[in-house]
Order: C-alpha cells, then structure tokens, then sequence
C-alpha cells in the first residue's frame, strides 16, 4: 500500500487510509531519513485513535511515550535514535511494551531490529519532489 502526502493538510486523511488498512496488526516500524515525517505521520495516527493533541510528542530522550486511545487503550510511540547500544532496549524492558497487544510506533528501528517481534510491519516514509510517500506491506 502507499500512501502519497502533499501537504500538512492531508496529513488526517493520510493516518485515516493508514488506519483502514492495517487489519489487526498493531507493531509498526517506521523507516525515513531524519526530517522524513515519521513523528508527524505517527501523531497524525494517534490523533484519530483518540489521543489527546497536546500529549503527543517526540520521545526522543525519553525514548518511549506512552499515550491513552479511544476506550483507554495504551498506544506506545519509541524513538531508538539515542540508544547507544541493544542492551538499553534489554535495560527498559522492551518486551513488557511490544508483547501487550498495544499500538506500538517505532521510530529508528534499525538500532533494535533482531528484536522487533515477527508480526511487525514495516512502514517507510520517503521524500520525493517534496511529496511524502507512506509505504507499507499487511
């Protein structure tokens, strides 16, 4: 599947298509260059999955965030940028997030990948002519 962004503005619709097509899965890693739109793809996610706006932020030195859904459902957003090696992802318990049939949303998966469990999907964001393509394979 793939998704094509021109603007900021198409951004709801964009997670809307996003979320319709997903079936059940619920691990997502998300790969794009730095200034790609991974965190501006994955708030425009968790806003139509009922997370509150204001809470929605980068966890890039918190490395994991965590944010309430429609009917209280936990929704996990990781940024491994910052880790400086596997054993943090061990260190924080990793497994405690990924395991819990919750959205997870990970940023820089590339740092963690041999422990990404086998259901993940891979999500590339790419740039374009200034135009920004979601891809992605159920």
């Amino acid at each position: 599947m793939e998704i094509k962004v021109n603007s900021i503005k198409e951004l709801d619709n964009a997670a809307k298509i996003f979320l319709d097509n997903i079936k059940d899965n619920k691990i997502f890693a998300f790969y794009g260059k730095m200034g790609a739109g991974k965190t501006t793809f994955i708030k425009a996610v968790c806003l139509q999955l009922g997370v509150d706006d204001d809470s929605i932020n980068s966890p890039t030195f918190a490395i994991v965030n965590e944010y309430l859904g429609k009917n209280e459902s936990n929704i996990y957003h990781f940024d491994f940028y910052r880790i400086e090696d596997i054993e943090e992802a061990y260190d924080f318990g990793y497994e405690d997030y990924f395991y819990t049939n919750s959205f997870c949303f990970i940023e820089w998966p590339e740092r963690i990948e041999e422990l990404l469990p086998p259901e993940t999907i891979s999500v590339n964001i790419d740039e374009i002519d200034g135009e920004r393509i979601i891809s992605f394979k159920n």
